[in-house]
């Protein structure tokens, strides 16, 4: 093994030992809790309530019984597609936590 200058040490083959190793474990976990922390978060802004022009619309999950459709149809609108946003983004968090998980597992062997 070979110290560098930044302090991890290498193997022969070039990859890094437990340091980065490590670096690769803290990212997988920062990655897994942001991204289930995310996805909590769009499934609560889908439970929100929406109002427009002093109306209760409901919510990007169940709009209120008895409620205009023109009425509400761009506050519903708009939730919706925060709800959408913000899920997909905690689902692409967990994706590169897996990937990133895959992948330090094929280039650890």
């Amino acid at each position: 093994m070979k110290e560098r200058a930044t302090g991890l040490a290498w193997c022969a083959v070039g990859m890094p030992s437990r340091a980065g190793a490590d670096i690769v474990t803290a990212l997988n976990r920062v990655l897994g809790v942001a991204g289930v922390v995310v996805l909590l978060a769009g499934i609560a802004l889908g439970f929100r309530s929406v109002s427009s022009s002093g109306t209760n619309c409901g919510s990007a999950f169940r709009t209120a019984a008895g409620i205009t459709p023109m009425a509400c149809d761009s506050a519903l609108s708009s939730a919706g597609t925060l709800v959408t946003v913000v899920i997909a983004a905690g689902v692409a968090l967990l994706v590169g936590a897996v990937a990133v998980k895959k992948i330090s597992a094929r280039v650890g062997d």
